[in-house]
């Protein structure tokens, strides 16, 4: 077995099989709902957001991968899942693993730039402030309703406008501010692009944290599915609480919403903000070591 990528941990094939059946049932808790409306042809604008945004399937959440450090005792070839017959992993010696000989220079250069961008966000002081008005700014004088479809203006139009010019906006994150209507971005105090990324990203903002799940999915299968599984459950309760703050009336799907046109709005937002922010620190962080520890070792493993 290569040295460059030691096993912590070997899995007997019906202790990894049991595995492999218990994080399925975790996280068919969260997609059985988006997988049976696709399958209707429904769509839910909140709880099946993430696999609209982000361009991965579900499955991806559902199947297990152990991560690194940990083998699989092959007692049966023919029960190993043709996953972890994949390009990343060996089986030497009975034992499948992730084999760190095979991340290649340009997927650990993106495992880097990953860590560097988390990195890059856990080191900035959050934003409480913003109370969730990219929402709005994205509907600000109607040129362009993102959810017209799906929902209309909670509070109309003239409203809408009035509470988007009366607060100041603070978006930090390239991936929101760039469905801002175009009269409305020269009132956000930051112009961010996808060049200063890793210059603007701040801990408190909602989709800097709700993009974790997207980090972590593009890390697979290297990170392992239990940190994907984690930060796809926070990105789910952040994109709930996008919405409630939002402009649109949910009330359809049930949404109640969080008015950020009252002080006592905006303080629930930025209450409910800071706890998910915690905890998406301490997710962040965790990434952050699994990513370090990859890619650190990768290099020693390539000898580069």
């Amino acid at each position: 077995m290569p040295n460059t990528f030691h096993q912590t941990e070997i899995l007997a094939q019906t202790k990894w099989e049991r595995r492999c059946e218990s994080h399925y049932a975790r996280a068919s808790e969260l997609t059985s709902g988006p997988r049976k409306r696709r399958d209707r042809g429904e769509s839910h604008p909140v709880e099946d957001f993430l696999f609209n945004y982000y361009p991965y399937p579900i499955a991806i959440i559902e199947l297990w991968h152990p991560g690194p450090g940990i083998g699989l005792l092959v007692e049966n070839i023919e029960a190993l899942p043709p996953r972890f017959q994949g390009k990343f992993y060996t089986l030497e010696d009975d034992i499948c693993f992730l084999n760190l000989e095979k991340l290649t220079v340009k997927l650990r250069e993106r495992l880097v730039w990953i860590k560097d961008l988390l990195i890059a966000t856990e080191s900035r002081p959050p934003n409480f402030a913003c109370h969730g008005l990219h929402e709005w700014a994205m509907v600000y004088r109607a040129e362009e309703i993102r959810h017209a479809s799906l929902a209309p203006l909670r509070i109309g139009q003239k409203a809408t406008d009035d509470l988007v010019e009366s607060r100041a906006i603070t978006c930090t994150h390239h991936d929101a501010f760039r469905f801002f209507a175009q009269s409305a971005r020269p009132l956000n105090r930051i112009q961010p692009t996808i060049e200063t990324r890793l210059l603007n990203e701040q801990p408190g903002c909602v989709h800097a944290n709700m993009d974790l799940y997207k980090w972590a999915a593009k890390s697979m299968p290297w990170v392992g599915s239990d940190i994907l599984l984690e930060t796809f459950h926070l990105a789910t309760r952040l994109r709930d609480l996008d919405m409630r703050a939002s402009p649109y009336d949910l009330s359809k799907w049930n949404v109640t919403p969080i008015k950020i046109e009252t002080a006592e709005g905006r303080r629930e937002y930025e209450r409910d903000q800071k706890i998910l922010a915690e905890e998406a620190s301490k997710l962040r962080n965790k990434l952050i070591m699994s990513l370090l520890g990859i890619t650190d070792t990768a290099y020693l493993a390539n000898g580069s």
